[in-house]
């Protein structure tokens, strides 16, 4: 299942802006100069009840014409290629450029749904102006002002018919699991040593694997599949379309993926993209182990596991409830362990708590901590029940359902994993009148 819309065009037509307002979040950088978005960025919309990745492919920076035209080509290519909805945005003020009659051709030949999306539409004049868009032949043209919201609920209707709803195949009881994390941590060495068999080319150039590989294990008792991706690689330090491949690569396996395997380099412990990737799987709901890998090459005098773990979970805050172990690939050092904890936490993903028991540990933990008054009155949660989905989901029958802290709802979030075994994952909580 490929659910994942990409948007593309020249730079400065307000990619970043539209990204922004599709998934309801301000994570790009914004500017008017040409060229500001170095990241690829990517993200979570949701509309009339489906899910799907959105992928900002970014504009560039570069003194040479001719290799700005270059990178873009390469750009739209790997979106066509990844994507299974195009978004083309192009700017009503500046009207058609030789850069966008290139990528229509280019998208000519593809069978990707295209939709035409004219921006910075908003006013008459500027209506008029993008009409002579229908020029390029698309069949489906949108009309929108990113920057205000303007027909952007009409574009989020024309792209869900294209979304597929995820099918729950339940004779397929296999864990998927997905091994994720930058460059060069280790990876494809794990699934080696896994597989007993050199299912990858492992060396130390960042971002060899360049697909995720699916590997089927049978051995031991347990079965499973592990998907091994492409690193997310670091900004500045590798060719920008390798980097957008492999980020489009990632988000991709881990959709198909039950549990996230988040591996870190010890040496360079928890950085900003580790978190990156831990978000997304946290809004994926889907369980997570981080694996510090490469600990024989850390001064034990230095640092110890206990100090690098605590500092691990003050930055993962407040999902602190995930499994942390300290690895070795190379010397053989708890890889097995990883994998028993993976699916330790695909059986605490299944986890169902029985009704009387759940209401009585929670009940009782709400009436020792209760709710601050609303408007003078009590909070009271009534009962809590459990409800089928594919990651643990509670309802709370409340008097005030809209009125219920963050902080509460943390509270209540803690008090599930302290009294039941949710180690590792995500989960969903609804507060609902009775």
């Amino acid at each position: 299942m490929n659910n994942t819309v990409a948007i593309i065009g020249r730079p400065n037509v307000g990619k970043s802006t539209l990204f922004n307002r599709l998934v309801g979040e301000r994570k790009a950088i914004v500017d008017n100069i040409s060229g500001v978005t170095r990241d690829r960025i990517y993200g979570i919309s949701e509309w009339n009840g489906k899910t799907f990745n959105v992928i900002d492919t970014g504009g560039f920076v570069t003194n040479s014409e001719e290799i700005f035209e270059k990178e873009i080509r390469k750009q739209v290519h790997l979106a066509i290629q990844e994507a299974n909805v195009l978004l083309f945005v192009v700017d009503a003020v500046v009207g058609i450029t030789d850069l966008e009659q290139d990528i229509t051709n280019m998208l000519r030949k593809s069978n990707k749904q295209v939709l035409l999306v004219v921006n910075k539409v908003d006013n008459t004049s500027r209506m008029y102006q993008a009409s002579e868009f229908y020029g390029l032949g698309f069949e489906k043209v949108f009309f929108i002002a990113s920057i205000s919201g303007s027909g952007t609920g009409e574009l989020l209707d024309a792209i869900v018919p294209f979304i597929e709803m995820p099918v729950e195949n339940l004779s397929e009881n296999i864990p998927r699991i997905a091994i994720l994390g930058q460059p060069n941590v280790g990876k494809s060495s794990m699934v080696n040593m896994l597989m007993g068999v050199e299912r990858n080319i492992v060396t130390d150039i960042a971002g060899t694997t360049r697909d995720s590989i699916h590997s089927h294990y049978k051995l031991f008792q347990k079965e499973f599949v592990l998907i091994d991706t492409a690193g997310i690689r670091k900004k500045a330090k590798v060719n920008e379309d390798l980097e957008f491949y492999s980020v489009i690569r990632a988000v991709k396996a881990l959709d198909e993926a039950d549990i996230c395997i988040l591996m870190l380099d010890a040496k360079m412990g928890l950085e900003k993209q580790d978190l990156s990737i831990l978000s997304m799987a946290e809004k994926k709901r889907k369980g997570v182990v981080l694996v510090v890998n490469k600990w024989d090459l850390i001064e034990k005098a230095t640092n110890t596991m206990k100090e690098m773990e605590d500092d691990i979970r003050k930055k993962i805050a407040p999902f602190k409830d995930i499994p942390i172990i300290f690895t070795s690939v190379t010397e053989k050092q708890r890889v097995f362990k990883v994998i028993e904890t993976a699916l330790e936490v695909q059986e605490n993903r299944k986890r169902v708590i029985n009704e009387k028991e759940l209401n009585e540990k929670m009940l009782k933990s709400i009436e020792q901590f209760p709710h601050p008054s609303v408007r003078g009155s009590f909070l009271e949660v009534k009962s809590v029940v459990q409800v089928p989905a594919t990651t643990p989901t509670f309802i709370f029958w409340v008097n005030f359902p809209n009125d219920v802290k963050a902080s509460y709802r943390q509270f209540l979030d803690n008090q599930l994993r302290t009294h039941f075994k949710f180690t590792g994952v995500p989960l969903n909580l609804f507060f609902r009148k009775k």
